[in-house]
């Protein structure tokens, strides 16, 4: 079987690696450079920002989705390559107020779904994490949560995907679907080649959208620019990936911390700015005041591949047989990249997924959540 991918993210990259593993001929179309999007410029922060948000059926695909990835960090180490830097670093969430509301509904997710967490208050909460501000009177941490370097994660699955065998072009883009008969038999490139396949499956990320109504397919996704700081630090300053509901700061092994991200509904505006440096910067000083001693090595810019209830959308497209989506994963790409290629890439091969995909069919009633998908403005 001939699968041809549209998009060459980390979703792309793995569906293309579990169907090689499968035996089919995947060939993996990137309009740019494999990877050099948003799963590149994320921050690679294994666990939903605030998980107790969102539907169970999406805490079930996240699960999931964790129990892959230690052994996909391995699978890459050995077949990639590389050390993708996977290892586990807890995640905190501060409160300025001991009875913030949310936190009462972090801790009953966290008990309804087994998730191990640590309510955290007073000096004990200084000495957990030192970087805190005095004025920060609670914290849940969850220690079981991990973090993947993903420029590493991209490239050890290049690798991967070279040494299996997969067909990759870049700088390729894709600008018809080709039927045959009543099915998607194929794909027509701008330089006016055609590729048949027996599936095409469109993973093209904060594009996909655009691709779908090219495409005559109604599909919600935009992008949502974000900005991320990048702060040169020392090895063990900030213990844990600490998130609030205005910043979050993720620490690399290296040291190096990544202060983010803004959400904005600015097109594909490249763009970094003063002004989101600023309201960055601005929640460090609220919340992890001592990283500001540190000096800022880099600001770059990423376009998540938004949808109106922050949910992705997985699975075949019933209305055009043989066309497949897997995009939309908004800000839980690099989280949800090994279940999303494991459910698709078996999907394709004949295998149905053992959990409900429902609520993320493509062509699902999109209800809109103004606290999961897009931002205002």
């Amino acid at each position: 079987m001939r699968v041809v991918i549209i998009g060459g993210g980390i979703i792309g990259a793995l569906i293309a690696l579990r169907l090689k593993d499968l035996g089919a001929e995947p060939v993996v179309l990137e309009r740019k450079r494999l990877g050099a999007e948003a799963s590149w410029a994320g921050a690679g922060i294994l666990c939903p920002i605030q998980p107790w948000l969102y539907p169970d059926a999406f805490t079930h695909l996240v699960e999931a989705s964790l129990a892959l990835w230690p052994s996909l960090a391995e699978e890459l180490r050995e077949r990639g390559g590389m050390e993708i830097e996977f290892f586990r670093t807890g995640m905190l969430v501060p409160f300025a107020r001991a009875d913030d509301p949310e936190c009462e509904e972090a801790l009953a997710w966290s008990r309804r779904f087994g998730w191990r967490v640590e309510d955290i208050s007073g000096e004990a909460l200084q000495r957990e994490e030192p970087l805190l501000a005095p004025q920060i009177q609670r914290g849940l941490l969850w220690p079981d949560v991990a973090q993947a370097r993903n420029p590493r994660v991209l490239k050890a699955a290049r690798t991967a995907l070279v040494r299996a065998g997969v067909e990759l072009r870049e700088r390729t883009e894709v600008v018809e679907l080709v039927r045959d008969g009543d099915r998607i038999g194929g794909v027509r490139t701008r330089s006016g080649e055609m590729l048949a396949a027996q599936a095409v499956v469109l993973a093209a990320g904060a594009w996909s959208g655009r691709l779908g109504k090219r495409f005559g397919i109604a599909l919600p996704v935009e992008p949502v620019k974000g900005q991320i700081v990048l702060v040169r630090a020392r090895p063990g300053l900030l213990r844990h990936i600490v998130k609030h509901a205005r910043v979050y700061a993720v620490p690399r092994k290296d040291g190096r911390v990544l202060v983010g991200a803004t959400m904005e509904r600015a097109d594909f505006d490249r763009r970094p700015t003063q002004e989101a440096r600023a309201a960055l910067l601005g929640a460090v000083h609220e919340i992890l005041p001592g990283l500001l001693a540190w000096p800022i090595e880099r600001q770059w810019t990423g376009f998540r591949p938004g949808s109106p209830d922050g949910l992705p959308f997985l699975g075949p497209v019933r209305a055009h047989p043989g066309l497949w989506v897997a995009t939309g994963h908004y800000r839980n790409g690099v989280l949800l990249a090994p279940i999303t290629a494991e459910i698709i890439a078996h999907w394709i091969a004949g295998k149905s997924p053992a959990l409900d995909m429902a609520p993320f069919a493509p062509e699902r009633p999109v209800q809109a959540d103004a606290r999961l998908g897009y931002p205002a403005g």
